[in-house]
């Protein structure tokens, strides 16, 4: 069996825009932790068997719609909090991008929009300062590769 190629954590990239023409991407620091989930919600029909009702029945699915989460967690940096408030005093979606960076040259990036959802910051006694953010997709995620 052939060895995975496989990417570092420093390798996974989340950036918001800026909202500048043309955007600059920024990944916020701080982050100790983060996931990138693309789901579909799914609607379900019993479809019968037409030549033995009293067979079991298959269940089928059909997409009725696509979404994205953004979620990650840390140390709140400093430098970081004012790009967590703008994203989260908006009521506009911000672009954003999350990127792959694999060792052998591939990339993977996926952009769209995202609406920061929850902004959290708490603190233990003895610990720094740490935060939790999610985001939420707001229209086409869009997924290219380049080699």
């Amino acid at each position: 069996m052939a060895k995975p190629i496989t990417a570092k954590f420093g390798k996974f990239f989340v950036r918001l825009s800026d909202g500048g023409t043309p955007a600059e991407f920024i990944a916020p620091c701080g982050f100790t932790s983060k996931s990138f989930t693309r789901n579909k919600s799914l609607n379900e029909v019993t479809v019968p068997d037409c030549d033995d009702p009293d067979a079991a029945a298959w269940q089928e699915r059909d997409v009725q719609s696509m979404s994205a989460t953004i979620s990650g967690s840390g140390v709140l940096a400093q430098a970081s909090v004012p790009t967590w408030e703008a994203a989260l005093a908006s009521t506009d979606s911000v672009e954003c991008e999350v990127e792959i960076e694999f060792p052998d040259g591939v990339t993977d990036v996926y952009t769209g929009r995202f609406h920061l959802e929850s902004f959290e910051i708490n603190a233990a006694i003895g610990e720094r300062v740490q935060v939790s953010v999610s985001m939420q997709s707001d229209g086409e995620i869009i997924h290219a590769r380049t080699e």
